[in-house]
């Protein structure tokens, strides 16, 4: 058997199959497209779906790839064996109906005999239960042994995904040899030893399940096979499992460097080296390919990676962030066959970088919150932890569900799921109800859809802003009506209407209807799933019956503010991907006439040079004044089309695409601009965090821009008038004042410790003996924690040896200082010990480290009782 290594065997793979006329592709993202049935690629085929089912007409007949895959479906396994793995590379040939078992067997044994130079002695195989095709090439072509090829059920020789082709399959197996066996004379593939190792798999798809379970024939049947690179490396390596293979076990050295542990030593300590050798890869790429960090979804698969190995970093004392130096690791070791790792660097470190550094603000916390939670079930002899302590881990702590089962487990206790799960819905159930508050809800929309179940509005305003209409419904408090009378509120329905129903984040319109005896405003205009508008009005002459014509009229300067808003975050949206990454994705809107929100994922605040670009790329591209064209099209050609749609949308079949030139080009039914010119000009007011990954950017457009740096100059005005100065040297002689106000500081922080260098000589005569300690206890007036420190910090330094204990009220509020000098420390005496109890005396709370702590309290009446206590609890501490 060749020895080769990882980086050889795929090289190796990939020029076998393009000598054998296959199509090399590049591995797809872990992130899969248009394939809602998956969170993340979990195979070779995985990606290639639309391919085997027929929906997509493939590159070419032939394909071959090494793909890279995620599975977290054991992830608490991992570690705990050196066999599981979260991330993985996996080496496949494909056919998509043109060659099929006969090939397919072939070409593997050639590779395997041929290239990789296995003893054909060492290979056995194993076919599904009822394949007899596959039995006889193996047998009569092949020449293999009937004795060395096994026939397995469904469980071991039938291969699916939960949705998708599958079929038989034929699996090659190498014998390691009886060394690695259990020593039965009936060993074979299919036992649970060691001693066969399962490297290639062969799927002769024949079959595509529904989500219904059903299995339909394929028109065509396809070759699908997969040989995981890190199993195959490990046998020609000669090495027992994945963290031996040469490129892996660098990796694994790295995690030992930075921890200072040794591998092969302890059992636990070389679980959490193999946990963070393995999660790291799985972190970097995922990253890499546009995953954030989030509570759903992938998000949530890549935080709980973060988590778990930020956590085994703990454990094997490191006390600081490290994965996201770590991962320049992974970069380093895989750049030449996945170039986007480079490319990529600087956002795959500050992706990790910042979710550590949110995870390490609580999980000392959260880690001892659990352990007395722990401590508690062990006093009451309790095996269960209660679901809602561990909610409150997860929502105050970042400890997701995963890892506070997991440490329990650790421990022999579990965690009531069913319970963590309520705790769930009842904060999802808060968070609709916020939602929702009062608005359109109170009108008893979902009532009056129900009514006109069968009735679909017209709608006219892409076109015109006023249209002549018949009433088809009245509705007053949730009551459907015959009539609305003068200074009563109600919904009206219309069979068409030119107002815009508020959906997509922009608001209704508001505007007239009127009739030949009434009139009544429109103050807000709402849309249901179903497409009826509901105009709620208020009705200001006359009265309103059902079945009358009348004229709806939409305000036009509000309409047309809203469109320049809603045309302004096309272009912010596509502004944002160009200057942060493809992985911003549009996480909420909210278009008003007066201004626009946008919310984006990503990982960090927007610095002001990014914000400046963004700002500056969509008042480029308003003033080269693109035309905004509407297409009305299919899903799938608005996709070719290249138009961007949200992730969490819910689309028709026909939809519509708005082009602004070649710029920017979105799924979108709202109403716009025609030239990005009349958006006029964009001004970015605020940029914030709204959730984790998740940011937020307010801005204004138009006639507000004008009225805002109009503002900007009136305050400009104001400046130079309080600083005596003109416009144009405002901030020189701002600059002048400040280092002016600098001075008189330095002054008066001066004449403040030449204060407390006298104030501290005079304190020091008060010093007394305390068994042998050099004890001041002292109070102050009208001084401030800072000041209090200062001075005892002189004190200290003049006395050499000694406690410190200094009291200051200001502003009818206590302040306490405690201060122990080395000597003193060694012999049991604790800063922080006494300045707790001190300040419990006066009603406050606080501590710190043994040399200094400091703390405050409420009532100044009860200084005095607090400072006489220190002497009790330096002679406790002396004994």
């Amino acid at each position: 058997m060749k020895k080769m290594g990882l980086n050889e065997i795929r090289k190796e793979f990939l020029e076998f199959f393009q000598e054998k006329d296959h199509m090399i592709l590049p591995s797809f993202s872990l992130v899969p497209k248009n394939d809602k049935s998956l969170l993340l690629i979990n195979a070779g085929m995985a990606p290639l779906k639309p391919y085997f089912t027929g929906n997509s007409i493939p590159p070419s007949k032939r394909v071959a790839t090494c793909q890279k895959c995620v599975r977290t479906g054991d992830i608490e396994n991992v570690g705990k064996t050196d066999r599981h793995a979260t991330f993985f590379e996996m080496l496949g040939n494909f056919s998509f109906g043109e060659y099929f078992k006969e090939e397919a067997i072939e070409w593997a044994w050639e590779f395997m005999t041929e290239r990789l130079e296995v003893p054909k002695e060492d290979i056995w195989v194993t076919v599904y239960l009822n394949d007899d095709e596959a039995f006889r090439i193996w047998n009569e072509n092949i020449k293999i042994p009937k004795e060395k090829i096994v026939r397995l059920g469904k469980e071991d020789n039938f291969w699916e995904l939960e949705v998708g082709p599958g079929g038989p399959c034929s699996e090659i197996y190498i014998d390691r040899g009886e060394e690695y066996g259990c020593g039965d004379p009936d060993c074979k593939p299919g036992c649970e030893c060691d001693r066969y190792v399962e490297v290639w798999n062969l799927v002769f798809s024949q079959y595509d399940k529904d989500e219904e379970g059903n299995y339909n024939p394929l028109p065509n049947p396809n070759i699908d096979t997969g040989m995981g690179l890190e199993r195959i490396a490990a046998v020609m390596e000669g090495a027992d499992n994945i963290f031996e293979i040469e490129v892996i076990h660098d990796l694994l050295e790295e995690v030992e460097k930075v921890s200072g542990s040794k591998y092969g030593e302890d059992e636990k300590v070389d679980e959490s080296i193999r946990v963070i050798t393995d999660h790291i890869r799985a972190i970097t790429f995922l990253v890499s390919d546009g995953v954030l960090p989030s509570n759903e979804g992938r998000g949530y698969v890549l935080r709980r990676l973060i988590r778990r190995a930020a956590r085994h970093g703990k454990l094997l004392g490191i006390h600081e962030i490290f994965l996201y130096d770590l991962s320049k690791k992974v970069i380093d070791i895989w750049k030449e066959e996945y170039i986007d790792l480079v490319d990529n660097e600087e956002k795959i470190r500050k992706v990790i970088k910042v979710e550590e550094e949110k995870f390490e603000e609580t999980i000392d916390q959260g880690i001892n919150i659990l352990d007395k939670y722990i401590e508690n079930m062990r006093n009451k002899n309790e095996k269960v932890l209660d679901g809602e302590k561990a909610f409150k881990l997860y929502d105050t702590y970042g400890f997701p569900l995963d890892l506070t089962r997991e440490i329990l487990e650790e421990k022999g206790l579990k965690v009531d799921v069913e319970e963590f799960n309520k705790e769930m819905e009842k904060q999802r159930e808060r968070a609709r109800n916020a939602r929702h508050g009062l608005g359109k809800e109170a009108w008893g929309k979902d009532e009056i859809a129900h009514k006109l179940k069968d009735f679909k509005t017209n709608f006219k305003g892409y076109d015109t802003l006023e249209c002549n209409s018949k009433v088809i419904g009245l509705f007053k408090d949730e009551e459907e009506v015959s009539i609305l009378k003068e200074g009563e509120k109600g919904i009206v329905i219309l069979d068409e209407t030119s107002f815009y129903g508020e959906s997509g984040g922009q608001v209704g319109d508001t505007g007239i209807i009127e009739g030949n005896n009434f009139k009544a405003q429109v103050i807000d205009t709402q849309k249901t799933k179903n497409d009826i508008i509901y105009h709620f009005v208020e009705v200001e002459r006359g009265e309103i019956y059902t079945n009358e014509s009348v004229l709806a009229k939409v305000d036009e300067d509000r309409r047309n503010d809203i469109a320049r808003n809603h045309s302004a975050t096309h272009l912010l949206h596509k502004a944002l991907k160009d200057v942060l990454g493809e992985h911003v994705n549009q996480a909420g809107s909210l278009v008003l006439p007066d201004r626009l929100r946008f919310d984006f994922t990503h990982y960090e605040g927007v610095d002001e040079k990014d914000l400046d670009k963004i700002e500056e790329l969509v008042n480029e591209n308003i003033l080269l004044g693109l035309d905004v064209s509407v297409i009305e099209t299919t899903m799938e050609e608005a996709k070719k089309r290249g138009a961007v749609a949200l992730f969490d949308e819910k689309y028709k079949d026909d939809v519509r695409v708005i082009e602004m030139g070649s710029f920017s080009k979105e799924l979108c039914g709202g109403t716009h601009v025609n030239n990005t010119s009349n958006i006029g000009l964009f001004k970015i007011i605020g940029e914030s965090s709204i959730a984790s990954g998740v940011r937020r950017i307010e801005a204004i457009t138009g006639r507000k821009v004008y009225r805002y740096l109009k503002d900007v100059e009136n305050q400009m005005d104001s400046i130079s008038s309080i600083l005596k100065s003109n416009k144009d040297n405002v901030i020189e002689k701002a600059k002048t004042i400040t280092e002016e106000i600098k001075e008189k500081e330095k002054e008066i922080q001066s004449l403040k410790s030449k204060m407390a260098s006298s104030l501290a000589d005079d304190i020091l005569n008060q010093k007394r003996d305390i068994e042998g300690v050099n004890l001041i206890t002292y109070k102050v007036n009208n001084m401030d924690m800072n000041s209090l420190r200062s001075l005892g910090d002189e004190i200290k330094n003049q006395i050499h040896s000694g406690v410190i204990v200094l009291a200051s009220v200001l502003d009818n509020k206590v302040s306490f200082v405690s201060m122990v000098t080395k000597d003193l420390m060694d012999k049991g005496i604790h800063a922080g010990n006494i300045i707790r109890e001190v300040a419990k005396v006066a009603g406050g709370g606080g501590g710190g480290r043994p040399d200094m702590a400091q703390a405050g309290g409420k009532d100044p009446s009860k200084v005095d009782n607090g400072l006489e206590l220190v002497e009790i609890l330096i002679k406790k501490s002396l004994k």
